[in-house]
This record gives C-alpha cells, structure tokens and sequence, in this order.
C-alpha cells in the first residue's frame, strides 16, 4: 500500500501559485503553518533552539538533576550501610553470646542432638541474659516498661497428647497444640545448680514436642554515625531463639533470628561537633526537591501540550480529508519518556522528604527512603536514553528497543508457560534428592542461572542417587531444559530482537515515512534554520478558522495534488 502524499503549498522559493485567491493562498498556508507547528514539536531541544531560538531548558534541567539525584543518593547510600552494617554485626553478636559454642558459618548447620545438650543450651541462654550487662562488650541494654524491666519469655510447643511406640509401630496423637510458657526476669541472675537441673524448671517431653521459642528484646544505640555528623539512631532488636523439633529427627535445629526496629533517642546531647554539616544535607536535599518539582512540572506541561496537538491534528484530519486518525499515530503525540521523568520526580520528591525527616530523628524509615530514592535513580538514569536519542547511532537502539516490546512481551508470555512447567516438574520430582530443587523459589533460580550458563556443572554433579530411576530422570529433565532454553529459546529471542534492529535499519536508510503522521509532516521541506518558525511563533493561527472551508473539493483538489 503507498503512502498518501500531502503536497507542500508553496515551491521551493516559499512563492504560492499565482492563480490562488488570496482567501485560498490564506488557507493554504495555515495548513503549511501547521505542518511546522507538528515539525516543530518533535524536533529535538537543539533543532528548536534553531527554529525559535528556545533554549534547552529541560534538557540542562535534566542532566542537573541527574548529577545532584545521583550525589544524594551515594550519600544516602554511605550512611544507610553504617546501618545495615550495625544490623548484621548485632546479629553475629548475639549469635556468639546466646548460642553455645557457636562459630562463624554454622548458622546453618548449628543443633543439638541429646536431650542434656537440649537442657544446657537452653539454661545458657538465660544465664547469659542474665548475666548480659557483664559479659557484653557492647553498649546493649534491657527494655524497660515503666520501672521493671522486660522478661526473657521461654515457650514450648508440643502436641496436645499423645502416645508414641515406635518399637511396636503404634502411636496415638492428639494434634492439637499446647503452649506453655514462662517469664525469667534479669534481675535475678539465673544459675543452674544440680537441685535446679532444668532450666526455670522447664520439663521437656521430647516425644510430644514441636519447638521451644525464646524471645527477648535488647536496646542499643549506634554511635558510629557521631563520625558523619549525623545524629544517632536508637535500636530495638527483638531476638528469637528457635528450638526446632518437627520433624521428630533426632535434630533439633537452633535459630537466632532478629527483628530491628529503629527509633528517635529520646534524650540527646553531642558536643564537640557543628551543626552545619547536617544543615547543608537539608539545603541540598531541599535544593533537589525544588529541582524535580520544576522538572515534573515543565514536563507535565509538555504531557498537555502534546495531547492538545493530538486532538488538533485529529481534528484537522477529520475535516479536511475526512479520515480517522489510527492510534498508533496519535500515541506518537504521548511522549512515555515524560510519564518515566515525572514517576522518577515524585518518587524523588517523596524520597527526599523522608530523608530530609529521618535526618533531623522524625521518622526512621530507611527502607521506604531506599526504595524511593533508588527507584527514583534509576528511572531518571533511564530517562536519559531520551537525549541519547537525538543522535542518529543512538536513536536506532532506542527505536529497535521500543519497536521489539510488544513482540518481545508475547514471546516472554509463550517461553514464561514452557519454564513454569519445568519448575513445577523439578520441584516435585527432584525436590527430595537435590538442594536446589526443595522451594519453587530456588527451583526457579537454579532454572534460570542454567539459561545463563551458571552453575551448571554443580546442578549434575549434586544430584543424589539414592534412587536410580529418578537419578535417569534428572538427566534427562536437565538436558532438554538446557537444550531447549539455550539453543532454542534464546536464539529465537536474539533473532526477533536482530530482525527489528534491521527493519529500522532499512527504514532510516530509505528514509521513507513510517505513517501518515510523518508522510504529511516529510511534506514541509523548511529547515530549522530556515526563518518560517519565527514568523509561525509571532502569526495567530487561524488554522481553526480555516478548518470550516477545507472540505471545498476545490480546496481538496488543489491541496492534495
């Protein structure tokens, strides 16, 4: 199908026919108005500044608010690890202090395996709760209600009754649940003496039990953030201390886990530093909010400024060739690199007002704050591919990227139905012989560093062969999947992705219009430079008024041949 043409009214020296009323001459070149007023629109900021003189505002706007985004968040980023840092070191701490014989790395494999190993792990966590304010090297601390402190709680699961003869194969179960728990005070200093041979006279039935839990909260404060000039933080971590016996193995598991909530110190003082430093992070956090604020706004006025050319070209086409504008045509008008820039900028706003809070010890919300302070950057890095864009090697990247998106959803959706079935059927079949096959989660991550050829040798060699038939299997489940994904599947992804690449290869070099929008607009032959857009900015347009007398067939006739 050819492309329509739209003939240019006026010859190459800018004179109209001289057998054209001036009426005529008037509406022709309103139409040739407009063709610029399109032109002019998707011109790139160094193109406009050529045409009108316009300087590049939103683009210097951009590539500021890329470098301060991007200060701020390498800032942010320093002192939010002296947090996770705090976190992870408390951890390894308490494991040390609360775990009998704990090492480094055995977080895993750490148990108990006799029931007088079961009693002496236990009663060493509460004697060393106890005994905490000693031992400790570390500024930790009990939390206080009131005037009392906050008891160790020490609970056990177990089934509700039950009789369990493994000898004879028999058991009777009830499956209901009991807790039983007890508070232990650190007042008192706990010591296990044989007439108290269990601790706080706990007695474990090891047949009917399930775990025992012990809670407990420490206070701390993190004093390394002095050093930065910033105020410390207040921590709570509420410790869990898990005896884990379901499985009725002879293994019972030990856990230490945490959970950290951090709070705004209550009573501070700090001498020997300046306020300022902390001062200048508010300005210049204060500085981007401003900056993203104009930038959100200057493409919001963008977002309207095209969708009112939207409905003014359709309007124009509608009355003056009578045809319906398709909407592929009409999206050309929605700029989505706008809506990426304005999501980038109000996540940031919001990002930097939270900081700007946990800053000066209102809020402690340092996971919110990364989110949207990381979500923020990397949009409005992404954002940047827009400028790139005007570079003609740049721009066809950016044209194979946006022209291969929907093929490359569907076939996504097609291979996402192939790959599902392989980690249901892994996991239910290679779950018991094979680590990486216990969760679907690992299932789906052992599956996909395969496609990408990691660890591949590893996921043969773990597989168990306790059972043979099941053994065959693996290898068989694991060379199609590889076979299939690697030679198949990717290659067909990088062939859809190539073939694009070269279609608008061939389009560019033929330079040939790929709708009706830039057929009508290829029309207008004026350069940037050219002089006609300084007069189209200084005209009224009075293509509105000229819309009424399009659809004259002499005006048609005169307009289109």
């Amino acid at each position: 199908m050819e492309e329509p043409t739209y003939t240019s009214v006026n010859d190459p020296n800018g004179n109209a026919p001289p057998f054209w009323s001036d009426s005529q001459h008037s509406q022709l070149e309103a139409v040739e108005s407009f063709r610029r007023k399109l032109k002019f629109f998707f011109m790139n900021p160094c193109e406009k500044y050529k045409a009108r003189g316009r300087k590049p505002w939103k683009l210097l706007l951009q590539i500021i608010k890329t470098a301060i985004i991007t200060i701020q968040l390498v800032s942010f980023g320093l002192s939010n690890q002296m947090v996770v840092t705090f976190k992870e070191e408390n951890l390894m701490t308490f494991r040390h202090l609360f775990l009998k014989g704990y090492t480094d790395g055995s977080a895993n494999t750490y148990a108990v395996y006799s029931q007088k190993d079961m009693y002496d792990h236990i009663g060493y966590v509460i004697e060393q709760f106890a005994d905490l304010q000693n031992i400790s090297v570390g500024n930790h601390a009990y939390e206080k209600t009131g005037l009392a402190y906050t008891p160790l709680v020490l609970c056990q699961q177990s089934y509700r009754n039950g009789s369990i003869l493994p000898g004879n194969e028999t058991f009777d179960i009830d499956a209901g649940v009991d807790v039983e728990c007890v508070e232990i005070y650190p007042a008192a200093p706990f010591q296990q003496t044989p007439i108290n041979k269990y601790p706080a006279n706990l007695t474990l039935d090891f047949k009917r039990l399930l775990a025992v839990n012990i809670n407990f909260t420490l206070k701390a404060i993190n004093l390394q953030t002095v050093q930065n000039h910033e105020l410390p933080d207040c921590y709570d971590f509420d410790i869990m201390i898990t005896f884990n016996n379901k499985a009725h193995s002879g293994r019972i598991k030990v856990d230490l886990d945490q959970n950290v909530e951090i709070k705004e110190c209550k009573d501070w003082n700090v001498t020997g530093t300046s306020p300022r430093n902390l001062l200048y992070i508010i300005f210049f956090d204060t500085i981007i909010i401003l900056t993203c604020l104009t930038s959100l706004i200057l493409c919001s006025r963008s977002v309207v400024s095209g969708i009112k050319l939207q409905f003014e070209y359709t309007n124009f086409f509608a009355t003056c060739y009578d045809k319906t504008v398709p909407w592929s045509d009409r999206m050309e008008f929605i700029n989505g690199w706008y809506f990426l820039i304005i999501v980038s900028d109000s996540l940031t706003i919001i990002g930097s007002i939270i900081k700007i809070e946990i800053q000066i010890k209102d809020v402690t919300s340092y996971d919110i704050c990364s989110i949207l302070l990381g979500t923020g950057t990397m949009l409005v890095w992404i954002g940047g591919l827009r400028y790139m864009g005007y570079f003609r090697k740049y721009n066809i990247l950016i044209l194979t990227l946006r022209a291969a998106f929907p093929n490359v959803i569907r076939f996504c959706c097609c291979a996402a139905m192939i790959y599902l079935g392989y980690c249901f059927c892994g996991w239910i079949v290679l779950g018991p012989y094979h680590e990486k096959f216990r969760t679907l989660n690992t299932v789906s991550e052992c599956l996909f560093s395969l496609i990408n050829g990691d660890d591949m040798f590893p996921t043969f060699k773990d597989m168990q062969v306790k059972s043979y038939m099941v053994w065959l299997y693996s290898r068989i489940y694991l060379y199609t999947f590889v076979s299939l994904f690697i030679y198949m599947v990717l290659s067909l992804f990088i062939t859809l992705i190539t073939d694009t690449y070269e279609t608008i290869k061939h389009q560019q070099q033929d330079g040939s219009p790929g709708s009706e929008l830039h057929a009508f607009m290829s029309e207008c032959k004026d350069s940037p430079d050219s002089g006609h857009y300084r007069k189209d900015k200084k005209r009224t347009n009075c293509l509105l008024c000229c819309l009424p007398q399009c659809r004259s067939n002499d005006y048609q006739e005169r307009l289109q041949n």
